[in-house]
């Protein structure tokens, strides 16, 4: 399997992370977030996100969110996203499936949205015949690599607190963010009012597992129901634990965040003025969105694998990750140097 652009799903496991699964796979353990592995990872995530965290481990990226947001709303009640947001993209439908609650998909610039739209979106307030808006979803960093700023964070979260809405952020690569804005995921999170996380693994190095991430608890007082009930609750805990463990200890997320953000800034400066190359904006993640001509798809992915984010104008999603060569992005922007002359 050749390396490639594709996804930081794609990447393997950290060396630190796959070795906390050896260490963890001794004697036996009680099961469902009973063993000590659970224990210290739900403190090292205290020390991260605040001693208010509340922390429940679940499978996939997915079921964070759904699990999430059935926690912060009821059937007859609305989810406010961005129209391309994971959650109205990319997840089949699920959190509508599991939540019973509609979504909302508001226009989106770079992929944020704004307080005016939020603002138009939210009428009819105590009409019976309309879904009644509960929840902002904000994705941070975005799906096309945009990161909210904290000035713009605190603007759409006061306004969701002034009309009494909870807020959930989806946070598959939150630890990007925090990275690029040179913030603590406590000061992105926990500190601007935030009501729950989905915080992401399995794009960061760990094998498998995610987080949810309580800061209202009395949000979270129902939440282990709904996690068994959606079928979500690990009996062999300790193997999604300790990679969290692993992550958090000696700052191993930061050192992730770090090179995922600095390779993708080392791949725009290396394929931004390459001719018939046309670079959205300087990364703010680990993303690069380029348009290239169609023809250059195909023999570029027979190199390195990307994904065409829009089979219309052949923009591409160029993704890096926690083991992205400085030697990937050289041999890359030489396949695109090739294909301009």
């Amino acid at each position: 399997m050749k390396r490639g652009f594709g996804s930081d799903n794609h990447a393997g496991v950290h060396p630190q992370i796959l070795a906390s699964l050896a260490e963890a796979n001794v004697d036996h353990a009680p099961a469902y977030g009973t063993d000590e592995w659970t224990e210290k990872a739900l403190q090292e995530f205290k020390k991260q996100f605040g001693p208010d965290a509340q922390v429940f481990f679940v499978f996939n990226g997915t079921a964070a969110n759904v699990t999430a947001l059935k926690a912060l709303t009821e059937s007859y009640q609305a989810i406010f996203c961005s129209d391309v947001a994971h959650i109205n993209v990319d997840e089949c439908g699920a959190p509508e499936f599991f939540t019973g609650a509609k979504l909302i998909a508001l226009p989106s610039v770079n992929g944020k949205i704004s307080v005016a739209d939020l603002e138009k979106a939210y009428i009819r307030r105590g009409d019976q015949h309309y879904s009644q808006g509960q929840v902002l979803s904000i994705t941070q960093p975005t799906e096309l690599g945009t990161t909210y700023s904290i000035e713009e964070l605190k603007a759409l979260i006061s306004w969701a607190k002034e009309k009494k809405m909870h807020v959930h952020i989806d946070g598959s690569r939150l630890s990007n963010a925090a990275a690029y804005l040179k913030k603590t995921l406590k000061e992105i999170t926990a500190d601007l009012g935030v009501d729950a996380v989905s915080f992401g693994g399995t794009k960061n190095g760990l094998l498998m597992g995610e987080a949810v991430v309580f800061f209202n608890k009395e949000l979270a007082q129902n939440f282990k129901y709904i996690r068994k009930q959606s079928a979500q609750l690990p009996s062999k805990t300790r193997f999604i634990a300790c990679q969290f463990l692993a992550y958090f200890q000696n700052n191993l997320w930061q050192d992730i965040a770090n090179h995922s953000c600095a390779m993708a800034q080392s791949l725009y400066d290396a394929v931004k003025d390459i001719p018939g190359v046309s670079v959205r904006e300087v990364p703010q993640s680990n993303a690069v969105f380029a348009k290239i001509p169609s023809s250059w798809v195909k023999p570029l992915r027979e190199k390195y694998f990307f994904y065409v984010w829009d089979e219309n104008t052949f923009e591409c999603r160029w993704m890096t990750s926690w083991d992205t060569r400085k030697e990937d992005i050289d041999g890359f922007a030489a396949a695109l140097k090739e294909l301009s002359r």
